[in-house]
């Protein structure tokens, strides 16, 4: 049986019921930043407080939406960023903490 290929972007893809979640997609969005720079900034020493906070931030903004998110596919990513935001904020704290070692 032949079928038609519709090429779909991130968005519908996140979207799989063919519902619109604004609110939801957001939270992913904003999610998934924070895990980035919290993991990347964890690689450097001197970045402690920049990957402690946008660590702690991502992990209650991800948290969050998973209390609100309807697909499966929105709490995958969720979880990715979840646990990039939790290592960065675990690494950050490791070197030095939220109030810079006091």
């Amino acid at each position: 049986m032949a079928t038609t290929f519709r090429p779909q972007n991130v968005i519908a893809i996140l979207n799989s019921d063919g519902k619109s979640h604004p609110k939801e997609n957001s939270l992913i969005a904003v999610s998934a930043v924070l895990g980035a720079v919290a993991i990347i900034s964890s690689i450097f020493n001197n970045l402690h407080l920049l990957s402690s906070w946008t660590g702690l931030f991502g992990i209650i903004t991800a948290g969050y939406g998973q209390f609100i998110s309807a697909t499966t596919s929105e709490r995958f990513v969720l979880v990715l960023a979840l646990g990039a935001s939790a290592i960065g904020f675990f690494i950050g704290v490791a070197h030095g903490g939220l109030w810079g070692g006091l």
